[in-house]
């Protein structure tokens, strides 16, 4: 008995030091590129939180906000690649910035490492209800027979909740007034006061404002609907081909070594798909989707052909 107690034990502590060398000794920093609360911030302290208590390292989440994610990005991209600095990256630093911006501090492509997925987020299509309309189609109808007439909220110039809805207008071959806001909330609130008739933004932000009984959701972002909100049709079901969902992955300096960006990958990746991490993801609407480096290329050169036509179309820069 005491040698199988014995055995157990040092199969125990072999497993933790192995775990243990999948990050250096010191604490190991997490960059989000936006304020805490925001989205990324809150899938970094979840990662943060189930890692450190598998992992003998200390994790810190530290916010970088600014220039829509480059600060942070930039921060992640001029460290050192030896693991202690990972970052959370999402489609506007990592794809749209690319093309919203004349110079980056850093190329996303040779200053950065991919090393997983974490997560999608759908956006909801939500209107006033002094609107009077019931589904996508009717709301296309009625903004092609007033072009112009109608605003859209965002959370600001070049943001996926931007792009989205500048997609919708020229699916549709019409046009809309765009007022930018600093944050979500914000623009809800505008929503709610009927200051802009129309958004696309997170489920989250949305989803907790219908008992108010002055807004609808008239549809999801994503290309297939939400296992989340399975009752709520997409953009292309109602004929417009319109896909915009809120990715995010991890990232790290160019130049990690393979197997310390597999190790961290996997670990990551075990950490989004911890049962209690999935459930309080579900909670925000949000699922994870942890991938290959391979599939987080994908995501990126997918989000820049699906955007550089929008953002020429709708003349859309920031200096």
């Amino acid at each position: 008995m005491k040698r199988v107690f014995v055995a157990a034990t040092l199969f125990l502590l072999g497993t933790i030091l192995a775990v243990a060398q999948v990050w250096p000794t010191k604490p190991v920093k997490i960059i989000v590129p936006f304020a805490a609360g925001a989205t990324p911030d809150i899938v970094a302290r979840l990662i943060a939180e189930d890692l450190q208590s598998r992992v003998l390292q200390t994790f810190i989440v530290e916010n970088r906000p600014g220039a829509s994610g480059n600060t942070g990005t930039e921060a992640v991209a001029r460290a050192e690649p030896d693991g202690a600095t990972i970052g959370v990256g999402i489609g506007g630093p990592l794809a749209i910035n690319t093309l919203l911006f004349a110079k980056l501090p850093y190329d996303p492509r040779k200053d950065l490492t991919l090393v997983t997925l974490l997560v999608t987020q759908p956006s909801v299509l939500a209107i006033n209800a002094a609107l009077d309309v019931n589904n996508t189609r009717a709301l296309i109808d009625v903004i092609s027979r007033n072009s112009g007439k109608y605003a859209f909220g965002s959370i600001g110039a070049g943001s996926l909740s931007h792009l989205a809805m500048e997609a919708i207008a020229l699916k549709s071959g019409t046009q809309l007034v765009h007022v930018p806001y600093p944050s979500s909330p914000q623009a809800v609130t505008a929503l709610l006061r009927n200051d802009v008739q129309m958004v696309c933004l997170p489920a989250i932000s949305i989803m907790p404002q219908l008992g108010s009984g002055k807004l609808k959701v008239l549809a999801v972002s994503t290309g297939v609907r939400s296992p989340l909100l399975p009752d709520i049709p997409t953009l292309k079901e109602a004929g417009i081909d319109v896909e915009a969902d809120a990715w995010s992955g991890l990232i790290a300096p160019a130049g990690m070594p393979n197997p310390l960006t597999e190790r961290i990958g996997r670990f990551v990746g075990q950490a989004v798909g911890a049962t209690a991490v999935r459930d309080k993801l579900a909670a925000q609407y949000m699922t994870p989707i942890p991938g290959t480096p391979a599939e987080f290329r994908a995501r990126i050169d997918s989000d820049i052909a699906r955007w550089s036509a929008v953002i020429a179309a709708a003349k859309i820069k920031i200096e």
